[in-house]
């Protein structure tokens, strides 16, 4: 088996700021040479979730408005008393979302359906600069 490891930088504009990665990741599976196996894409954080959909705007408008009723951003987090913070409504959405996703390649290729983009989403509450790390494992 084999294992090739890329990493992808993204700056976000803070909470619900969606981002399409899927010709990146597309490019890593091309890059890494491995014709059967998946792709594991991983955001170190936690407050940040990785999900696919179908990227246009209406479904990010919506997708925001989701998130506000799972888990208000104005509501009291113990989370808070931690660290003296405002982000608990972001780890509490990272938690449910995770911040990973994992993929088949088949063929060299990267297996979804038509309108499935693969997305990064930033739950806090400030802009940050993000690294991702995907590894492409198989043969």
């Amino acid at each position: 088996m084999k294992i090739k490891i890329f990493e992808l930088n993204l700056s976000t504009s803070g909470r619900n700021d969606i981002l399409d990665i899927t010709r990146d990741i597309e490019r890593f599976v091309d890059e890494s040479g491995i014709i059967n196996g998946i792709v594991n894409v991983f955001g170190p954080g936690s407050t940040c979730g990785i999900t696919t959909m179908e990227y246009e705007k209406g479904l990010k408008k919506d997708l925001a408005i989701v998130f506000e009723k799972i888990a208000p951003s104005e509501s009291y987090y113990y989370h808070h008393e931690t660290w003296g913070d405002d982000n608990g409504s972001s780890h509490v959405l990272s938690s449910l979302i995770k911040p990973f996703y994992i993929l088949p390649v088949v063929d060299g290729k990267l297996v979804r359906g038509t309108w499935q983009q693969i997305a990064f989403v930033e739950f806090d509450t400030r802009p940050r600069e993000r690294r991702l790390i995907i590894q492409v494992l198989g043969e």
